[in-house]
């Protein structure tokens, strides 16, 4: 392999990443509960969040409000948000607990980290209006 070569790769890994960084594909993670909250408020009319977990990978998350959980998805650029009643349907995975969501475009949503305990919880602290 030529030094040339080399250089051209490394020169197109770094205007790959800048790129990404100028697109902003990374603003869709959810990195932190306060993060998710904010999502599910904007994207939910009426929707008074107060508590939420997050996946350790940031690609999922559920928040706790007044009535009602929203279930948070990334889904490309852009996050996915959907109402859900309780009870929640969900399974302990080896990577996570896996929630239904009800509807076949979202399908189930994989909290990766989270225990079921964690989401009975959350769950738990369900505050009605």
């Amino acid at each position: 392999m030529s030094w040339d070569l080399l250089g051209y790769s490394v020169a197109g890994l770094v205007a790959l990443a800048l790129v990404a960084r100028w697109l902003r594909l990374d603003e869709s993670r959810i990195g932190s509960p306060a993060k998710a909250r904010e999502m599910a408020e904007n994207q939910l009319a009426g929707f008074v969040a107060h508590g939420a977990v997050v996946g350790t990978d940031g690609h999922a998350a559920l928040v706790v409000g007044n009535g009602a959980l929203a279930l948070l998805r990334r889904n490309g650029t852009k996050v996915a948000v959907r109402r859900l009643l309780p009870p929640v349907a969900l399974a302990q995975d080896v990577e996570g607990v896996r929630i239904e969501s009800g509807e076949r475009a979202l399908g189930s949503v994989l909290l990766f980290g989270i225990t079921a305990d964690e989401v009975r919880a959350l769950e738990a602290t369900l505050t009605y209006p």
